[in-house]
């Protein structure tokens, strides 16, 4: 009789345990408890009569029967995962383009801009995966990404759309309030925030580098207060709280529409050879959507240079 094999979540408990040979990062990964996991594993090795894990008081191995099962998982939920993405853009249909894209650069940028891409195709419906981790084509159901880099990507093309460059900003409310922000050294001061996010090893500006190209050097960053998703800074600088170094094109709007004011005419620059691009599959360069959205992205950024609006 052939022994019934382990479930999807199950073979998906196992192959996280296998890859990070530690059942707490497991469990993290697959949202159960390290004990569940550890539960689930026994299951299975009892399901199947194999040893999958030696077990010390300190540390997990594969067995190598454990190996040879966890090589073989690992391939057949890759090749489930691909096969679910192939079946879901069936299922979508030819007229649908599904981007992936950063949480800030959706709601800053692109959804501002959303009536008038539907204004320029509206036989095409976009959908989106916020992300700004680097996706598989393949295996996530994704045809296009918009994503901060140098642009070099396997088997992908790269489109460059813009650079950036880093600005000083403040709440209207702090100004009303009576603060007097005439100089750089005005703001030490006040709570100063930034985002680190390190991209591809190249260390993001911070209020350090901001003051030096102001012309301040002996700036104290001790106070200063870091976040990794430049949204939080957004956020803490609309509350009134703090004085923020962040994105100029991603708070266009918010400019415009008066929640923030940009302190100074100094910026940081980030290197030139990183920038936003669209990215794509080779496969898919002469997609009709890609093509479409590529055109239209093209359009819209070029006009924002040019009317230095946020749209």
């Amino acid at each position: 009789m052939k022994r019934m094999l382990p479930g999807t979540r199950a073979l998906r408990t196992f192959e996280a345990a296998g890859r990070h040979l530690n059942f707490t990062r497991a469990a993290e990964e697959v949202g159960l408890t390290p004990a569940a996991v550890s539960y689930q594993i026994k299951e299975i090795e009892d399901q199947l009569g194999v040893t999958l894990f030696a077990r010390t008081s300190r540390s997990i191995q594969l067995t190598p029967a454990g190996a040879v099962l966890f090589e073989a998982a690992a391939d057949a939920l890759d090749t489930l995962q691909r096969a679910t993405s192939r079946a879901r853009r069936m299922a979508r249909g030819p007229a649908h383009l599904r981007v992936s894209l950063g949480a800030m650069f959706a709601t800053n940028w692109l959804l501002p801009r959303l009536a008038r891409f539907r204004a320029a195709n509206p036989t095409l419906d976009l959908t989106f995966d916020i992300s700004d981790q680097v996706r598989d084509f393949d295996a996530d159901d994704i045809d296009i990404a918009i994503r901060f880099g140098a642009g070099n990507y396997e088997d992908a093309c790269s489109v460059r759309l813009f650079d950036t460059v880093v600005v000083p900003i403040c709440s209207p409310r702090l100004l009303e309030a009576g603060s007097r922000l005439q100089t750089p050294q005005d703001l030490f001061g006040h709570t100063l925030c930034y985002v680190d996010c390190p991209v591809d090893g190249m260390a993001w500006p911070d209020w350090r580098m901001w003051m030096a190209a102001a012309g301040v050097d002996d700036f104290d960053d001790s106070r200063c207060v870091a976040f990794s998703d430049s949204s939080h800074v957004v956020q803490a600088v609309i509350d009134g709280a703090a004085i923020g170094l962040v994105e100029l094109p991603m708070i266009a709007n918010d400019l415009s529409q008066g929640r923030l004011v940009r302190l100074f005419d100094i910026g940081v620059s980030i290197a030139p050879e990183f920038a936003y691009h669209l990215v794509f599959p080779e496969r898919s360069s002469q997609d009709p959507r890609i093509l479409a959205f590529r055109q239209w992205m093209r359009n819209e950024t070029a006009y924002t240079v040019r009317s230095d609006l946020p749209g």
